[in-house]
């Protein structure tokens, strides 16, 4: 058996870039595999973005309106399985829940919490009920019970280092789900947990860790957890690969740092818990030591593969397109796993959700079908048009030639009147523009009835044609003047895009232009201009790397308090 986990950065994207979402599931190759940072909201749940034949989903998605934190977030955990109803395989679970607090009202939790909304998760009675629905409120986790286990699947919190308020949001978040799991491992289950769980725990999972690096609330917790700190949990990927260095499974999106292999280990496999065999009180026998045969990150998922693109084609990203997600997918093996006893998909699968099934519209899907139907009337009108345009310049007997296709001429003449008018056009009087539409018309007959026609016919069409008037040359006229007008303009242009790239400083390590950023963090500085080296980010000890040159835009150092 093979769990997979990986924060695929928005759903959609994955989606698209490897075709389906089967695909993509497939491409990971792996019993359950459990994904984060979906960027999907429950009325974005739709058959394209959940439904894989083969496979059974449940998904959290964020309920939270707090300003910047809609559509974000949301985690997803995928069974594969041959059978849904009356399986044994351990890959379907027994129960699911959304969330791990037990408030959520459709969180459809397992034993006596179903039926009781006011309740609270075992072991959690004392947390307040709106901290709880506060914690579980970003759509951040999903738990399967699969028998023999119970998978978490997790989202954890990112917190920058000045944020007091997420930081303070991040500390309850894991307070509140280790109590949830020691609940359990106090009722004899099996603990699995996997996920971003944006904590990089020593000093060897982080590029950059500084002498105070171990010097940190959340690294502190999460070692407590392992078993080389006294704790009842595995580091599963670490257990295994104790001196591994540079084994990383996330990069910064906007410095180009994969091209160094420049990051951080935060996503997760841990576990906890006695093993299966019967005698389980024997030495050295855990879920672990007994059942865990393998665990490795999945670097050919990695957007810049290893030698594939040059660091001085970085150029701050203009000269590279990285395609996927900023983190690598990590797995782990599981042996000697038997079957369960016969069950049915539960009742939180994304199966049972009505968008899914299709019994539910939903407002895009009725302004779709509304556009469809638009675009037929559309279609029909353009169509009648044309059969008043053939009648109009006694067109008929040639229409109606048995030499002539009259229903290709009559879609060639629609294409040649619903062809897409030029940025000139729109500066031309009316009558200028409906002469144009005629010109074109004729011109379109006149191509078309030339094999089906003998002479005389023919020049009766051409003397149909107007001659040049004084209102055309004066529409020429125009024309050039609105020609010399946009070479002034381009020519400007270009010139101030010549004084930018001037005024570009260099960095002193490369001697190359520097790109521009802007801060975006509240602050004194927020909304300023600055400039840096625009080589990939790395190891200083690389002068292929970043050097690390750093200028305001603008002579001041900072802005003026008022």
């Amino acid at each position: 058996m093979k769990i997979a986990t990986y924060n695929v950065n928005g759903l959609r994207p994955r989606i698209s870039q490897y075709g389906s979402l089967r695909k993509l599931l497939d491409s990971l190759d792996s019993d359950i595999i459990c994904l984060q940072e979906t960027k999907l909201s429950r009325q974005e749940l739709r058959a394209d973005v959940v439904s894989a034949d083969g496979y059974e989903s449940f998904f959290s998605c964020t309920r939270s309106v707090e300003k910047g934190r809609t559509g974000y977030s949301g985690v997803v955990t995928f069974c594969k399985v041959q059978s849904a109803f009356s399986s044994s395989e351990v890959a379907l679970p027994l129960d699911a829940e959304e969330g791990f607090t037990g408030v959520l009202e459709n969180s459809r939790g397992f034993e006596t919490r179903k039926h009781d909304i006011l309740a609270r998760a075992e072991g959690l009675e004392e947390f307040d009920r709106d901290e709880l629905l506060k914690i579980d409120s970003e759509g951040r986790c999903i738990i399967t019970d699969h028998g023999h286990f119970v998978l978490f699947n997790i989202y954890g919190p990112r917190a920058a280092s000045d944020d007091a308020e997420r930081i303070e949001f991040k500390l309850s978040f894991y307070k509140i789900l280790q109590k949830r799991w020691e609940a359990l491992m106090l009722k004899g289950k099996r603990i699995i947990v996997v996920g971003d769980f944006n904590i990089a725990p020593s000093a060897i999972d982080r590029c950059d860790a500084g002498p105070d690096f171990e010097n940190n609330e959340f690294r502190s917790w999460f070692r407590s957890l392992l078993v080389e700190r006294g704790g009842l949990f595995f580091d599963v990927f670490r257990a295994k690969h104790p001196e591994r260095t540079e084994a990383y499974t996330c990069w910064s999106t906007n410095t180009g740092s994969e091209i160094f292999n420049f990051g951080s280990r935060i996503d997760h496999i841990i576990t906890a818990g006695s093993c299966l065999h019967e005698n389980t009180d024997l030495e050295g026998h855990n879920f672990f030591s007994c059942h865990v045969n393998d665990c490795d990150i999945l670097t050919q998922f990695k957007r810049c593969k290893p030698g594939a693109v040059p660091s001085y084609r970085w150029k701050g990203g203009k000269n590279i397109k990285m395609e996927g997600s900023d983190h690598a997918p990590v797995f782990m093996s599981l042996k000697a796993i038997p079957d369960i006893h016969q069950h049915n998909t539960p009742s939180l699968s994304t199966r049972y959700c009505p968008q899914v099934r299709g019994c539910q519209q939903t407002l895009v899907s009725m302004l779709s079908r509304r556009q469809t139907t638009e675009e037929i009337n559309a279609h029909v009108l353009t169509v009648t048009s044309v059969d008043e345009a053939i009648k109009a310049q006694n067109l008929e007997p040639f229409v109606k030639s048995p030499n002539l296709d009259s229903i290709d001429m009559k879609k060639k003449l629609k294409k040649g009147q619903s062809s897409q008018l030029s940025l000139k056009s729109f500066f031309r009087s009316s009558s200028t523009a409906d002469k144009d539409v005629k010109s074109k018309t004729t011109g379109l007959l006149l191509n078309q009835t030339s094999n089906s026609v003998d002479g005389s016919e023919t020049e009766i069409l051409k003397s149909n044609r107007s001659e040049p008037d004084e209102s055309q040359c004066e529409s020429d006229a125009c024309n050039s003047s609105q020609t010399d007008k946009s070479q002034s303009a381009q020519l400007e242009w270009q010139r101030i895009q010549q004084l930018m790239q001037s005024s570009i400083p260099v960095c002193k390590g490369h001697g190359e232009q520097c790109v521009s950023r802007v801060v975006k963090k509240a602050g004194p500085t927020c909304g300023r201009r600055f400039y840096v080296c625009a080589r990939a980010e790395g190891p200083a000890s690389n002068p292929e790397a970043n050097c690390g040159y750093f200028k305001w835009a603008d002579s001041r150092s900072k802005r003026k308090q008022g």
